[in-house]
């Protein structure tokens, strides 16, 4: 008695369901030839879950396929970026090392060229600053000399 209980159920179960959602009738004339035991309904829910199993993982493969061909062509791509980075990088080493030997040159003048100013601060304008406060105004004579002449000639445009 209990399994026609179930049936009585599954059926009004299956009439509610085409009542509710089948607006065309078009399964209407089922309900009285549709009476399935528990094991076919058990059946009938595997299958269905094993089709959008095997859907499901059909889409997936596919999707992966797609991606390992993204990955295969970005592997490429970082390949050579990783080919051109080495050459620039060999090439800026080599820059490197020639201006390692410049800056030695540089070093070398910078040295002379304090040696130079040493020798002119010591040798030659410390010991002519005496003279300095009587050399000032015959400098800044000629200097303002020098300005005048500059102006008359902007002036009359030679």
């Amino acid at each position: 008695m209990a399994c026609r209980g179930q049936q009585a159920l599954q059926v009004s179960l299956f009439t509610l369901y085409i009542y509710l959602f089948d607006k065309g009738k078009l399964l209407f004339y089922l309900i009285s030839a549709m009476s399935l035991t528990l094991n076919q309904f058990v059946l009938l829910v595997i299958t269905i879950a094993v089709v959008v199993a095997v859907t499901f993982l059909v889409i997936f493969l596919f999707q992966l396929r797609k991606t390992a061909k993204e990955g295969e062509q970005t592997l490429k791509d970082l390949r050579l970026l990783i080919q051109n980075f080495n050459e620039t990088n060999q090439r800026f080493r080599s820059k490197v090392e020639d201006m390692g030997e410049i800056v030695e040159v540089t070093k070398n003048a910078a040295s002379s060229f304090s040696e130079i100013l040493w020798f002119l601060a010591t040798k030659i304008i410390k010991p002519t600053s005496r003279y300095w406060p009587f050399l000032f105004p015959f400098i800044r004579l000629g200097w303002r000399q020098l300005k005048r002449k500059k102006r008359k000639e902007a002036k009359n445009g030679k």
